[in-house]
């Protein structure tokens, strides 16, 4: 296995232990839990690099890069809902997108080709990473009120969601013909 798919593996291995930290209500946990999903952000990022500077892209990473991905983001929704600081529709749109993004890559798998990640389905990772840790972080700052700093998180999602709706809508475009719809 290479070090690029050892980074993909590890973003995996990541995001329950980040929600575990997100569970405990002590400052010194949210602390961590930023730590460990900036560090699983910042995987994302190298994991590409490094695959396509050393030629070392393969279908697993493929495959398994924005799952990773999908694992973190949504692990990190999820902890957001259950901490009431945002409410059930973005993660809901963000599930949906997702899911309809896996089915052609599936589909695009049963005919024998591998779909990339696009531009738009990278941006929508980058805003939700970026929406996360602000979110995190906000929740760090205890000189920030709870209703005012789930305001801003909120905000922030939401901005993510519009580029995952975006994005999800690009791929369905682009793909219609694995979906045949014509």
């Amino acid at each position: 296995m290479n070090l690029p798919n050892k980074l993909t593996l590890l973003r995996v291995v990541l995001a329950p232990v980040f929600m575990a930290f997100m569970t405990i209500d002590a400052l010194w946990a949210k602390w961590i839990a930023l730590i460990i999903f900036a560090a699983a952000s910042l995987t994302d990022m190298l994991d590409g690099k490094i695959a396509r500077s050393r030629g070392l892209i393969t279908t697993f990473g493929k495959f398994a890069d924005p799952l990773a991905d999908k694992m973190l983001t949504t692990a990190a929704l999820i902890m957001f809902t259950y901490k009431g600081i945002i409410g059930p529709w973005p993660i809901f749109i963000v599930l949906i997108r997702e899911f309809a993004v896996s089915g052609i890559r599936l589909a695009a798998a049963a005919e024998g080709e591998v779909i990339a990640a696009s531009f738009w389905g990278k941006f929508k990772t980058v805003t939700q990473m970026i929406a996360i840790i602000a979110g995190i972080l906000i929740m760090c700052l205890p000189m920030i009120s709870q209703h005012v700093g789930a305001v801003i998180t909120g905000i922030l999602i939401w901005i993510s969601v519009l580029f995952t709706i975006i994005s999800g809508i690009e791929y369905i475009v682009k793909n219609r013909k694995l979906l045949k719809l014509k």
